[in-house]
């Protein structure tokens, strides 16, 4: 911002250019920002002078942009229209009906998505934005109505609830899982393409710890594809590109559309669990309540 004032001694600048290209009218641009002509000629005066280019080209009774003028219109009109974006996005998040809900990618694609209609016909005044984050934000200094955690259910400063324990099985495509014809017991299943999830920054189980959970004891663990969102975990699962860890309260419903094919015989239940939280200094409007209610029916309808 620094190097900026360099170039331009004030904002104001920029905004009487923009609106002075806007109208192709000086006169216009004064009427805009209510102020005489004379200033807008002098702000866009003072910006020529500390660019070195003109910006205009003053004709008898109008102005037409120069291609120096026209770029920087172009460039203003971008960071305009994001800034607007922006600073509306943040006024919305005051209004009663705005509600954040704050959850990986895969929660929020194959555990809401499929129930918003429901949640839409019941209550169809909550403005409900959908967050995807790969770590945990604080949700009282980033306004998050309320959010979806993994671990034991303490998390200072926040209120939660149960939304479902954590149970793990091993899925794969019908048609991988019928071709592991070795696949007899569950030391042979480290013989298979295993698919890794390996999230940045939030702890997520591995299948070194699956395997450990059935004391299986393995030097090394197969390679296979590694990715970073569990989205894609299961969206390669299904494309057949091998085994993948299954949880059940979002792998369920695409092994009962077929889209997946799961040993549920082999379940690792970690004793932690997915958590729906909200904050306890930070009151919820009645649309978030409402919200926050509705995961918690769904939830237990889909238990």
């Amino acid at each position: 911002m620094q190097k900026l004032w360099k170039l331009v001694s004030s904002p104001r600048q920029l905004v009487v250019f923009e609106a002075a290209a806007r109208h192709k009218s000086f006169t216009l641009a004064a009427h805009e920002l209510n102020v005489q002509q004379p200033a807008v000629s002098a702000a866009i005066k003072q910006l020529e002078a500390s660019l070195g280019v003109a910006l205009f080209d003053r004709q008898h009774r109008r102005v037409a942009l120069t291609s120096a003028g026209l770029k920087l219109h172009a460039d203003l009109e971008r960071i305009f229209d994001q800034l607007f974006i922006s600073l509306e996005a943040l006024r919305q998040q005051a209004s009663p009906e705005y509600v954040t809900l704050s959850a990986s990618s895969a929660f929020n694609v194959y555990w809401m998505l499929p129930r918003l209609a429901d949640l839409h016909e019941r209550y169809p005044n909550i403005d409900l934005r959908l967050q995807a984050s790969d770590r945990e934000p604080n949700i009282d200094v980033e306004n998050i109505s309320l959010a979806i955690r993994r671990g034991n259910g303490d998390w200072p400063g926040c209120e939660s609830i149960l939304i479902a324990p954590e149970e793990i099985y091993p899925v794969a495509s019908p048609k991988v899982m019928a071709a592991a014809i070795n696949l007899k017991g569950l030391p042979s299943l480290a013989h298979q393409r295993l698919i890794h999830l390996e999230e940045p920054i939030r702890e997520r189980p591995t299948w070194k710890q699956w395997f450990s959970h059935f004391d299986i004891r393995l030097e090394t663990i197969p390679s296979g594809l590694r990715l970073n969102d569990y989205a894609l975990v299961l969206q390669t699962a299904i494309a057949g590109q091998g085994f993948a860890f299954g949880w059940h309260h979002l792998v369920g419903p695409l092994v009962q559309q077929g889209l997946l094919a799961a040993r549920q015989d082999w379940t690792w239940k970690t004793g932690l669990g997915f958590y729906l939280v909200w904050s306890k200094h930070k009151p919820l409007t009645v649309a978030a309540q409402e919200a926050r209610d509705w995961i918690i029916q769904s939830s237990k309808l889909s238990a």
